[in-house]
């Protein structure tokens, strides 16, 4: 490829980075802007089959959204550099990729119930403007001029020093404006002004006998910085607390709506509950434990007077988000709150603030509703939630699984006294016993639970052990309160949660 295809090539890709940076710096610096990276983040996951979301969370786990983000990152650019390979000669080339780019962001931004089209547009023109000046102004950088016999030349000189600025207005503009978004988002919630109620129900502190201390296992009470984030939303909705309401709906005989002043002036109660994500493997980490401050939903929907042909609970986020189950979850003994706090603090952006519905035993695409804005009574068969036609079931009670955290698959210990450690849970049955088998022809051995919180809350589990050198099959199976082991028989996360001994295999030095 001759020195001026090459130099074209990174004219597109500087050109589209700098027009992506521009726009996320005006929505930044506006506010009321639609971020164009998250708008298309958004309109990917909607989008993309069923199958290729599964495989993200399998290979990236909570680093999916991340793993987008470059994504879109890498395609912006090379499309970028395509277009500069072709567009010196055949501008109009350019102007039609870089506008048609800036249409499918502002489709994608509009799909956001709260901009308009109008809107929407705003980022995605100032992308393509930006985009097309520089890609013009880098190409007349790099045309060929004569040179002094021995100099270099000045057309390189001059494109090496455009590209630079171009790459470095780029980056700053880019991290700029994603601190401004993260700033305003921040701003306009009013989280750090938040003061929780007290509740008319605690939960005691975590007892020792609660919380073995071994290397490796899971904590009893999982940090909210570590606590595991699936959804579907790229970026976290921009909320303004003063506006924020939460509707009931539907199939109910006295409608009303609840801000977020009305919501922390009901009774609260803390439970710890562990939710799981559906598409959790055997032994995977998409399951975490947290105590959380919330109305019991039973409160929330007697108020309203649910309808008695009412079957379905619809949780609706503000993004237009959904999940449905039962209504008898509410009222079946079970622990259902609409949480507005987790492990002592107001909930985290990430995980839902400014209330969320959180259900004991139920997976989380069916009831965990994040940022939530409404709650609708329906038929069940009156409508289906976001992941029912994709090809989730519609309902999906969380299935008794338990996890070996240590020793890690794979790894080589050294010979010696050690504890084979993990955890376990059923929430809503609580779970009754936990057993370790080492090797095939092994016994299943009976291991130690920690004291649970709850039967809503996942237990510890540990046994001791003394291996020989040489590799060793290790396997766990746990009970639930109800007296059912889980099942040996292996299945997929789709359509209603993986099932399967979790099984890992370690090497046991001689030395």
């Amino acid at each position: 490829m001759s020195s001026t295809k090459t130099r074209d090539g990174f004219s597109g890709a500087l050109a589209a980075g700098l027009a992506l940076g521009v726009s996320e710096l005006v929505a930044g610096l506006v506010g009321s802007l639609p971020s164009l990276i998250e708008s298309l983040g958004n309109w990917v996951i909607d989008v993309v089959p069923p199958p290729v979301k599964d495989w993200a969370i399998d290979v990236f786990g909570t680093n999916d959204k991340l793993a987008l983000l470059i994504g879109i990152g890498l395609v912006t650019l090379i499309l970028g550099a395509l277009v500069g390979l072709f567009a010196r000669k055949r501008f109009w080339l350019a102007v039609v990729v870089f506008a048609g780019f800036g249409v499918v962001a502002a489709l994608a931004g509009a799909r956001d119930p709260a901009v308009s089209f109008g809107i929407a547009v705003i980022p995605g023109a100032l992308a393509a403007i930006t985009g097309l000046g520089a890609l013009q102004w880098l190409y007349a950088l790099g045309e060929e001029k004569p040179a002094e016999e021995g100099e270099p030349s000045p057309a390189r000189r001059a494109f090496l020093v455009g590209a630079g600025a171009v790459l470095g207005a780029a980056a700053l503009s880019a991290s700029f404006g994603r601190v401004l978004l993260e700033r305003g988002r921040i701003i306009a919630a009013g989280r750090s002004e938040v003061m929780l109620p007290t509740p008319v129900e605690t939960v005691p502190p975590v007892p020792g006998p609660a919380n073995f201390d071994i290397d490796g296992l899971s904590p009893i009470v999982t940090p909210n910085s570590d606590f595991y984030r699936i959804d579907t939303a790229f970026a976290v909705p921009r909320i303004n607390l003063p506006e924020w309401t939460l509707s009931i709906t539907g199939r109910v005989d006295r409608p009303y709506e609840l801000s977020y002043g009305d919501l922390m002036d009901m009774d609260m109660v803390e439970r710890h509950i562990t939710l799981s994500c559906v598409s959790n493997r055997v032994g995977g980490n998409l399951v975490d434990n947290a105590k959380w401050l919330g109305v019991p939903l039973s409160e929330i929907l007697n108020r309203a007077r649910v309808s008695d042909d009412a079957e379905q609970l619809v949780g609706r986020d503000v993004d237009g988000f959904t999940v449905g189950f039962p209504v008898e979850a509410a009222f079946d003994g079970r622990d259902a709150l609409v949480a507005v706090g987790m492990n002592g603090e107001p909930l985290p952006f990430e995980h839902g603030f400014p209330a969320r519905l959180v259900v004991a035993g139920l997976y989380g695409y069916v009831s965990a509703t994040k940022w939530l804005s409404e709650i609708e009574l329906t038929g069940w068969d009156e409508f289906d939630a976001y992941w029912v036609p994709r090809g989730w079931s519609k309902e999906a009670p969380i299935k008794t699984q338990s996890r070996i955290d240590t020793p890690n698959n794979g790894s080589v210990i050294e010979a010696g006294g050690r504890s084979i450690a993990g955890v376990a849970w059923a929430p809503h049955r609580g779970i009754s016993g936990v057993e370790v088998q080492v090797d095939q022809d092994g016994q299943w051995v009976e291991a130690e639970m920690s004291e649970p919180l709850s039967k809503n809350s996942w237990v510890q589990w540990r046994i001791p052990w003394d291996p020989d050198p040489g590799q060793h099959m290790i396997r766990v199976r746990a009970t639930d309160g109800e007296g059912n082991t889980q099942t040996e028989e292996t299945s997929p996360p789709a359509p209603n949660g993986a099932t399967g001994y979790h099984t890992i295999r370690v090497t046991v030095s001689s030395t």
